[in-house]
């Protein structure tokens, strides 16, 4: 029961895991050109996906991969924490990493954060080719926020289902350590009828 118990809790938290990407992170990047994010998303997806085909065909290296991924996850979207809040040297004003310094592109958020009022500039000298300066103004939260939220959910979902990979794995491997194929081992086994090798002789009578 225990092991059912354990298999069914990560289950749903790749589903949640999935559905958080998928909809709440992979869309919104995409949207802001966040070609860093796109990539690092896309592989996230691979790995929920492979750890839940792990969890239930009983694959334990699966399951493995799933919980290494969950690590490099973590310290990945700890990293998008700490680029929105510019701590140490980051800083969005001249970093442009989460673009692969491609585009000016910057998070969806900037723009279309609740409450958020755009007001473009028109004629300003600091907007480089085919771009323009716009100020934002009323939002009800920043998008650095946002986008802290939203890794901050990823990073709680990741310690959970680290958790359960783990726990999920170790009740894997127990159970192929004590597994035993019927009869393999027992002395008192089936074991055909041997043959006689003596014949029994009848006289026939003419």
């Amino acid at each position: 029961m225990g092991k059912c118990d354990g298999r069914c809790t990560l289950l749903v938290i790749c589903s949640l895991q999935l559905v958080s990407v998928s909809l709440q992170r992979q869309v919104f990047d995409f949207l802001g050109y966040q070609w860093a994010p796109i990539l690092a998303n896309f592989l996230h997806i691979m790995a929920v996906i492979l750890g839940m085909f792990g969890t239930v065909q009983f694959r334990f290296r699966y399951l493995i991969f799933y919980a290494v991924w969950l690590v490099l996850w973590v310290g990945w979207n700890s990293f998008i924490i700490c680029f929105y809040l510019e701590v140490g040297n980051l800083s969005q004003d001249r970093d442009f990493l989460m673009t692969f310094n491609t585009s000016l592109h910057r998070s969806w958020w900037m723009e279309h954060g609740p409450g958020c009022l755009v007001t473009p500039v028109l004629d300003s000298r600091m907007a480089p080719d085919d771009h323009h300066v716009i100020t934002v103004s009323g939002c009800l939260l920043d998008y650095q926020y946002i986008e802290v939220l939203s890794s901050a959910n990823q990073i709680l979902l990741a310690l959970f289902g680290f958790v359960y990979a783990c726990y999920v794995s170790k009740v894997f491997q127990d159970d192929e350590d004590s597994f035993d194929f019927i009869g393999g081992f027992d002395s008192y086994g089936y074991q055909p009828p041997q043959k006689s090798s003596h014949l029994q002789l009848q006289p026939l009578y003419t």
